[in-house]
């Protein structure tokens, strides 16, 4: 069996919990790897682990340390419990459910993501952002699935609106 490792590009937001359950359910099997990959913004800390991991991005968190609201604070991560639940659900399935903190850019540190780990596949939300906010802020999503060097699957949640 080979060894997949599909990421799924997490900002704790609806949309981004839509793309880690539907990676759950119609994407992960037993053995693969499961890397949500959390981009943070880039800012000055005096110490902590983006002094540290800055350029590299964190190691490899496993699931039961990133449940621990006192390791994610070194990190300046705080997963909700519904994110938590979905991937504590996928390590029934066997799967082993890390999580990989990068801080910069989204676009850039998602496509290092997929380079540097590297991944298999990857999954992102959409945030819904209708046709002027897009041009204005632009899209991540839009972004990684134009520059990837793996498959991207772009899930929309139903808290979307679909008017835009």
């Amino acid at each position: 069996m080979e060894d997949r490792r599909v990421g799924v590009a997490m900002d704790f937001s609806p949309g981004s919990r839509a793309a880690l359950k539907w990676a759950v359910e119609n994407v992960a099997r037993k053995g693969d790897h499961l890397i949500l990959v959390v981009v943070r913004p880039e800012e000055y800390y005096e110490q902590g682990e983006m002094q540290l991991w800055g350029v590299t991005g964190s190691p490899l968190i496993p699931v039961k340390e990133f449940s621990d609201p006192n390791v994610m604070k070194k990190y300046g991560v705080n997963p909700d419990a519904e994110t938590i639940d979905i991937a504590n659900g996928a390590t029934q399935k066997e799967v082993t459910v890390v999580m990989k903190i990068y801080w910069g850019d989204a676009r850039e540190k998602i496509l290092d993501a997929i380079d540097k780990t590297p991944l298999s596949f990857l999954v992102i939300g959409s945030r819904g952002l209708g046709k002027i906010q897009r041009v204005i802020m632009g899209s991540v999503s839009i972004h990684i699935v134009n520059n990837a060097s793996c498959p991207v699957t772009v899930v929309k949640s139903h808290y979307e609106s679909h008017d835009n």
